[in-house]
């Protein structure tokens, strides 16, 4: 069979659905059958020929263990919404606000000295001895009058996530699973004697899919259907946290954790803010425990003679695939779900023998948010397509070795469109990865560097998805980079000053004061803002976004105000007259629809040259600095031709030439050229065909496309 047709490709299978399965595993060209969470696969399907991958999730399928031991189920700090005391006592139902079929209330022995109680309006901490709980009330006496008070508590989860999320989107009607925590003796002994017991009950099974491991991706539901999701964090360990976690650790580092330390005023130790230094020390704590007890299982999974794939999204917290213990865990695969170019990148890189995609729209009835996919109003196809544009960009500069689909098989009939999109993309797909097995395409002799306080930890994202961070400008940013023809690095604040930039060409810094993107309080450092001040002074290249590098406190809001040409006023400036300007003839094409304004920015002198404004105000701006140039956009969205203007900036900035790696004349289109094999892949992201022509080394080249098609030409 054409290696075009075959291979590469995971199908979720389903019982009951055998001539449907078998079916659309020969017009997927699929080498795996797997099932997907509520389905099943049927022996003729398992003896059908294929490899086969068998999905558990770990803590979640044991429910009448957690019944039996309610103490071994996971657990997190809650805080109250705050009550106002209009006298000098206040009663405080804990759990008020929150899902109840989530949370009940831990007021055990050991959880109990945990609790806190506190007055938010002046941010002190009420003594122990001014309140008493009982009955599920917290009673706080000597409040002072008219300030708000809060109770902080430890809340046993008893409906796990992700299972609550199918029981509410997809209406699942099945036993309301819970989770168990592997720090509980009774429950770590349990879990690996159920693993054993299960990979010798399912002897057809070639790869154990894990559904992630232990923890779960922050998710606090309300009561109010107005605001059912409180919180959502896809990198917070705020589920990780027990009474015998936070004794561990008191015992390890000689200090203890408070619940205050992940409360933090109600506003939670989210991914978005800096970290504090407890914090960084809890993190790798849990990711020490959670590389030690994964390994565990992958050792007992491979003594069966299986592989052990896991699924990175749902309960991966503490597993971060760049940090430091990940590949001592010894995964034989990594599977991400992906909506965008920044995950692909984010998966291909990953220090694992096999990388494989799981391509959206799953095949439920109703997407992530909440619109319909293969329900009644739905178009699947117009879906998978958008998502492929994103996924293919990325693709072609870092390939990946699978990609597949989850969910339920019975949904594709009827929807021939989506199908033989599907069977396009896996076409597409093989070509890419083939052409990658012999040799990577070209790429400038540029390196990028994002800027921020998680560094290389955070590769390729931020915290969560496309669609759910879509508000932050560097998640845009990520994701045009994800398709660029650059090297792309990750780094920290403490990188740079341990000499980080010295391979760097250009610098790139983007979010808002205070978050975990701009920087906030490490731009405090003069250290830090010396080494890139060096950096451009001495020929580098530094593009800011949004509110790059502020920080309260200093001569300028923006620590880098000096380099960037431009600055924020928030009222300090307020009887200072500022620069006037005309906007000026770019030295390379502007896509103005990806640029938005940011209030308060002005211009800090005369040689800072305005491309672009919005209502008055720099949106796009160029400064020289010594021999080296600075960027500033008040904001950056995402499309194909945003991506093509951050490709001119870099070649703009470093001098690099387009054509060593292949540009193309249309903004809609993008190409990635394969020296080794002589082979261009030219890939139009518009609704309409295109014509465009391909700048080479070896000259220019005219390709026509239609819409959205990728076309191979050996050239």
């Amino acid at each position: 069979m054409n290696e075009d047709r075959k291979g590469g490709f995971t199908l979720p299978g389903e019982a009951g659905y055998e001539d449907l399965t078998l079916k659309m595993a020969e017009k997927w060209g699929a080498d795996v059958i797997r099932d997907s969470d509520g389905t099943k696969l049927s022996p003729r399907i398992v003896e059908a020929g294929y490899r086969i991958y068998s999905t558990i999730c770990i803590i979640r399928e044991h429910n009448a263990f957690a019944l039996a031991h309610p103490d071994a189920q996971q657990q997190t700090f809650l805080s109250s919404d705050p009550v106002l005391a209009v006298g000098d006592t206040v009663k405080i139902s804990p759990l008020a606000g929150y899902f109840d079929e989530q949370f009940q209330i831990n007021d055990s022995p050991d959880a109990m000295p945990y609790w806190q109680v506190w007055d938010r309006t002046e941010n002190v901490l009420v003594p122990r001895e001014q309140w008493d709980y009982a009955d599920g009330i917290v009673s706080v006496r000597a409040c002072a009058p008219y300030h708000r008070y809060t109770v902080s508590f430890l809340a046993w989860r008893i409906w796990e996530e992700i299972n609550m999320y199918n029981h509410t989107t997809n209406h699942w009607e099945s036993e309301h699973l819970r989770q168990l925590d592997p720090r509980h003796p009774l429950a770590w002994e349990y879990l690996q004697n159920w693993l054993r017991n299960w990979c010798e009950a399912n002897p057809d099974t070639d790869v154990v899919r894990l559904t992630s491991l232990f923890y779960n991706f922050v998710w606090i539901f309300g009561s109010d259907p107005r605001r059912r999701t409180r919180f959502v964090d896809w990198a917070s360990y705020d589920f990780t946290v027990s009474p015998a976690a936070l004794k561990a650790f008191e015992q390890e580092y000689g200090y203890a954790l408070t619940a205050e330390d992940f409360i933090r005023q109600g506003k939670l130790q989210a991914t978005h803010r800096p970290p504090t230094a407890p914090k960084k020390d809890y993190m790798d704590f849990i990711q020490r425990f959670v590389a030690e007890k994964a390994k565990t299982l992958v050792d007992i999974i491979h003594a069966y003679g299986k592989e052990a794939y896991v699924f990175y999204d749902d309960s991966w917290v503490g597993m971060e695939p760049y940090g430091k213990y990940f590949s001592s865990i010894g995964f034989d695969g990594l599977i991400k779900c992906v909506f965008s170019g920044f995950e692909c990148r984010l998966c291909a890189g990953v220090n694992v023998p096999t990388h494989e995609l799981r391509f959206h729209p799953y095949l439920f009835p109703v997407g992530l948010g909440g619109l319909p996919t293969f329900a009644e109003g739905g178009h699947p196809e117009q879906d998978a397509i958008a998502y492929w544009l994103h996924v293919r960009r990325a693709l072609a500069r870092q390939c990946v070795d699978r990609i597949g689909l989850g969910g339920y098989l019975h949904l594709t009939i009827g929807q021939d469109a989506f199908n033989d999109a599907i069977e396009d993309m896996a076409v597409t797909f093989r070509r890419l990865k083939a052409l990658h097995a012999e040799g990577a395409p070209a790429e400038l002799p540029v390196t990028v560097a994002v800027l921020h306080s998680w560094g290389s930890l955070r590769s390729w994202t931020l915290s969560g998805h496309f669609h759910e961070t879509d508000r932050n400008i560097l998640i845009h940013i990520n994701e045009a980079l994800s398709g660029l023809p650059v090297k792309v690095r990750f780094i920290r604040f403490e990188d740079v000053k341990q000499g980080a930039l010295k391979d760097v060409d250009v610098l790139i810094s983007a979010g808002r004061e205070g978050d975990a993107w701009s920087g906030g309080d490490a731009w405090k450092d003069p250290e830090l803002t010396a080494e890139i001040t060096r950096f451009v002074y001495e020929g580098g290249a530094l593009i800011g976004a949004g509110e790059p590098s502020a920080a309260a406190g200093g001569d300028t809001r923006f620590a880098l105000a000096h380099i960037l040409g431009v600055d924020q006023d928030r009222g300090e400036y307020a009887c200072h007259q500022p620069w006037t300007f005309e906007t000026e003839a770019p030295p390379f094409p502007v896509a103005e629809g990806a640029l938005a304004r940011t209030d308060g920015i002005r211009i800090t002198g005369p040689d800072t040259r305005v491309l672009c404004a919005k209502e008055d105000a720099p949106v796009l701006t160029l400064h020289p600095f010594g021999r080296g140039k600075a960027v500033y956009m008040g904001g950056f969205t995402y499309s194909p031709e945003a991506a093509r203007m951050l490709l001119d900036m870099i070649l703009y900035l470093t001098g690099a030439r387009g054509r060593d790696a292949g540009l193309t004349d249309q903004p809609m289109t993008e190409c990635a050229w394969f020296p080794g094999q002589n082979t261009l892949v030219t890939m139009n992201c518009a609704d309409a065909p295109v014509d465009t022509v391909v700048s080479l080394p070896c000259g220019d080249i005219s390709v026509h496309l239609e819409a959205h098609q990728t076309v191979f030409k050996t050239v």
